[in-house]
């Protein structure tokens, strides 16, 4: 049975360049499956490579041209994204990582000692990218509750942009914010704050979609970065990221379900095919192409899953059984 009334909510989470690419070719995958356009969602929360598909969703840019251009083949494609997401900026910003990565981590070192760090690269590339493909609005906001994740450095807290908990920026600003990975590029200032990728904080934020006013009928999770289990011979920090993202969604889920306990929740992660392409560096241009195609070669299988295709079902509308 279709329910047209149903409520759906997308999580997008970070995931670097490749999980960009997923994320691309998991809602292609699900539109071209169903029918259902993942642009018109009720709520969408996006972080990091999550918040640029956010943003091109809203936009109705779901396509191979919005993520490779006009390129006609693989070097093409890859030289392309590597304009798109690492123009080089003169490195700077130490006093500002001493104060807010340094010193408040110098007890227990770990990830956050990266706050603020100077990096080589910056986040003006994805605002121009956004620019390109959404013309204006990549300067506005999407009409429908739209949340872009990014970390408030001096805060220290995750800054929901789109909410009335965040001030008022332009969809490329909060983009280019959320995406701006610690010690891979520059924080991105906004008015007298620096911000960095929302992933700090989690790489889904999942639990952001109780704001909605009612309840969601169904919740679909997109996932680079909380794969289930460690990848043979997969270095020793990939397995730390991805139980970093686990617990959190984990975490995150448990508090949906305990609040709505009626609503159906569907999670997709990298098959194991997907995830030996995506690793050892999901920030690779190199294989943001192989990962796109190798993930809508495993969708069909990932979605026909019963109780993921049976979801589906029930909550998109006009989806044959």
């Amino acid at each position: 049975m279709n329910n047209e009334s149903s409520k759906i909510g997308l999580v997008l989470g970070g995931g670097g360049i490749t999980g960009a690419a997923y994320q691309f070719a998991v809602l292609m995958a699900i539109r071209m499956a169903t029918g259902w356009d993942p642009g018109t969602a009720d709520v969408i929360v996006g972080t990091s490579a999550g918040a640029v598909v956010a943003a091109m969703a809203r936009g109705d840019a779901l396509t191979l041209h919005s993520l490779v251009g006009d390129a006609d083949d693989r070097t093409e494609m890859t030289a392309t994204l590597q304009q798109r997401i690492y123009p080089r900026t003169r490195v700077r910003g130490v006093s500002r990582w001493v104060r807010w990565g340094v010193l408040p981590h110098l007890r227990q070192p770990g990830l956050g000692l990266a706050l603020g760090s100077p990096a080589i690269y910056h986040t003006g590339g994805v605002a121009k990218w956004l620019d390109d493909e959404l013309g204006e609005l990549s300067h506005s906001w999407p009409t429908l509750p739209t949340v872009i994740v990014g970390y408030d450095l001096e805060a220290r807290a995750r800054v929901p942009f789109g909410t009335e908990a965040a001030p008022d920026v332009a969809l490329r600003d909060a983009v280019a914010a959320s995406a701006a990975v610690p010690a891979v590029y520059q924080p991105m200032r906004i008015d007298d704050r620096w911000y960095v990728d929302g992933g700090v904080a989690s790489g889904t934020s999942a639990d952001l979609l109780l704001a909605n006013e009612r309840p969601l009928d169904l919740i679909v999770v997109v996932a680079p970065m909380a794969a289930p289990r460690a990848r043979p011979g997969a270095r020793f920090y990939e397995d730390v990221f991805d139980k970093f993202g686990r617990e959190a969604l984990a975490a995150e889920l448990a508090a949906i379900r305990s609040q709505w306990p009626d609503t159906e929740i569907v999670v997709l992660r990298p098959a194991a095919e997907v995830l030996e392409i995506m690793r050892p560096n999901p920030l690779s241009v190199d294989n943001a192409v192989p990962v796109f195609r190798q993930t809508l070669r495993s969708l069909r299988h990932e979605l026909s899953r019963p109780g993921t295709w049976s979801a589906l079902v029930r909550h998109l509308p006009n989806v044959k059984q």
